[in-house]
């Protein structure tokens, strides 16, 4: 086939160096940092698949051993059945009946009996059905979800160090509940009816890499083909509208930035999905409430969390112990600390965050703001920050030339001093990929990026990293603010369309799915269900993280406010502060220059 990851940019030499990024993820060439499990980590594979291994490889030694033994054929079908379920293959009866080990008849007697207990369902091949392809039933996934549960814990209890990290493990029991952990998807009762497949339009990040790598298994739970094109931040905005141009929408499923949603709801390029799908089924308080309330315009939701990622400050815990020094909670504390670690002599440098002229570094002013307590637009105060939902206002006004907005500057033209030579040109992959390899003590990135060092044992950074809201100035609070992205359905979508591309919504989006991605390198959860998740939660300390800012409300939205103009803002504020961190233009000039340019951007 994600919070967000990033390519985001409208350099030219920026948008050169996303676009490679792209093809190196799309040619699999990332997937060594994002894809793969590390090795000695078993967090790496779900329980499932190492409750599987160990099963298949008792019942082998089992048959080998035991002379008199007879093969086991429900095992042996179940075992076989589960293995081509997650990796996205098509099981026919034959297949099975050759996998039990028994007889023909035999075996095609025990594989009824399952059907006939509700372990297996068949589904219908070819519009005549009579060709079936079988698939495990919901009752079966979570069955032998618990099953594998146990089999780890009797392994850790016994000692056993094969499957599970026993430090996860306390007298045999995991920390969370066994009955958080969620099962495998299970595939749609009947399969999509989509003429030429489904076709979906995405980001090139490495949440959506990751779906692409998935999309084998996907097919097979749709019951469909799946057409995955991926573009860079600019070029994925461009496509939409222009696909939002066209009689019939060339795509069943779009990936939409949550800054866009206002634009995209008033330009008519997105449903509302109250019109297409019934809003309980994709149970909506589950969703981290910034990313659903991001979703919204004018109280309606226009696509799904898919990515829920705020920019956090990443930091270097094992530096920071040495140092004596606590993890940086206010913007003075953050400069300290990156005057302490910087130093150009033996190739270190404090900070690395978004300073690429245009997208990346408007994203990163627009927070800097935040940070400091002013808002973009004249937001209302409301509890835990502002009101970013506009769509009945009339009256918006930037808020850009204001006495925070200097000190946010100030605050930026501070951090120069601390960051690398080449900051000027870094943008969203590019400020996290020096602090994977150890240049860096902090950094400004989306969770979405910690795969960087997070699955790269050779990283410094690897096992050493905190996690934070952004520091606060004087006047602000810490807020992380939410990045990501939505999947949506277009409005000019075939109306003979729109119910399956809504069932195939529901189940990219499901907790399920969502688990699924996690499992396989992504490092977004939009769902609290899944960053609750027993598995999930040993992979990475980032979900445990985010689900705590999340109830601490410092996850908001209203940092990068979705009103329709919102991206020419951004593009505008990133080309006047890089003029100012140039020393082309003072402070004072970039911010009134933005200002006079902001006002006429938002005028009728």
């Amino acid at each position: 086939m994600s919070a967000s990851r990033r390519s985001k940019t409208s350099h030219p030499e920026q948008g050169k160096t996303s676009h490679v990024l792209m093809e190196n993820v799309q040619n699999d060439r990332f997937s060594r940092v994002v894809t793969r499990p590390v090795a000695g980590n078993p967090a790496g594979a779900t329980s499932l698949s190492a409750a599987l291994d160990l099963l298949d490889a008792i019942s082998s030694e089992l048959d080998t051993a035991l002379e008199i033994g007879e093969p086991n054929p429900h095992l042996n079908m179940i075992l076989a059945l589960l293995r081509a379920h997650q990796a996205g293959r098509a099981v026919t009866a034959t297949m099975l009946i050759s996998a039990s080990g028994a007889p023909y008849a035999t075996a095609r007697r025990k594989l009824h009996g399952l059907i006939e207990h509700g372990l297996i369902e068949q589904r219908a091949r070819t519009r005549s059905g009579r060709s079936f392809s079988l698939h495990p039933t919901e009752r079966l996934l979570t069955n032998w979800g618990q099953l594998a549960d146990r089999i780890l814990r009797l392994g850790a209890e016994m000692g056993s160090t094969s499957a599970v990290n026993e430090r996860e493990y306390y007298y045999g029991a995991s920390y969370l509940p066994a009955s958080q952990s969620i099962a495998p998807p299970q595939v749609l009762p009947e399969p999509l009816q989509l003429g030429g497949g489904l076709r979906v339009l995405v980001h090139g990040d490495p949440t959506f890499m990751v779906m692409e790598n998935l999309k084998r298994q996907f097919e097979q739970i749709v019951g469909t083909t799946i057409s995955q094109r991926a573009f860079s931040i600019d070029r994925l905005r461009h496509e939409a509208l222009r696909n939002a141009g066209r009689r019939v929408s060339k795509y069943d499923i779009i990936a939409v930035d949550l800054p866009w949603i206002g634009e995209f709801a008033e330009k008519g390029v997105l449903l509302p999905l109250d019109d297409c799908l019934d809003l309980q089924r994709l149970d909506p308080p589950d969703f981290h409430t910034a990313g659903w309330m991001a979703a919204h315009w004018g109280g309606r939701p226009y696509g799904v969390p898919s990515q829920t990622t705020p920019e956090l400050l990443f930091y270097r815990k094992d530096l920071f112990a040495e140092a004596g020094l606590e993890p940086p909670t206010t913007t003075d504390r953050l400069i300290a600390a990156a005057r302490h670690f910087h130093d150009p002599q033996r190739g270190r440098y404090g900070i690395a965050w978004n300073a690429a002229r245009g997208t990346a570094l408007g994203h990163q002013f627009l927070m800097t703001c935040a940070d400091f307590g002013q808002p973009v637009l004249n937001l209302k105060p409301i509890a835990g920050g502002f009101c970013a939902d506009m769509a009945a206002r009339n009256d918006i006004e930037p808020r850009i030339d204001t006495p925070l907005a200097r000190d946010a500057c100030d605050y930026l033209l501070q951090l120069m001093d601390f960051s690398p030579p080449d900051i000027l040109s870094m943008s969203w992959y590019e400020r996290v990929r020096p602090y994977a390899a150890g240049t860096i003590a902090m950094a400004y990135g989306y969770t979405l990026l910690a795969p960087y060092f997070e699955r790269d044992p050779s990283s410094p950074a690897n096992g050493n990293t905190g996690y934070l809201p952004h520091p606060c100035g004087p006047q602000g609070r810490p807020v992380a603010p939410v990045g990501g992205y939505v999947m949506g359905i277009p409005a000019n979508i075939a109306p003979e369309r729109r119910a399956a591309a809504a069932e195939a919504l529901i189940a990219f989006t499901s907790p399920e799915a969502q688990k699924l991605y996690v499992m396989n390198g992504s490092r977004t959860a939009p769902r609290y269900s899944v960053g609750a998740d027993p598995e999930v939660r040993r992979i990475s300390p980032v979900f445990e993280a985010v689900d705590a800012m999340s109830l601490r409300d410092e996850l908001q939205y209203w940092p990068r406010p979705p009103v329709p103009q919102i991206a020419d803002i951004i593009e505008i504020c990133g080309q006047e502060i890089h003029d100012m961190l140039r020393g082309i233009i003072t402070p004072r000039a970039a911010l009134t220059r933005a200002q006079d340019r902001a006002e006429r951007a938002l005028s009728p």
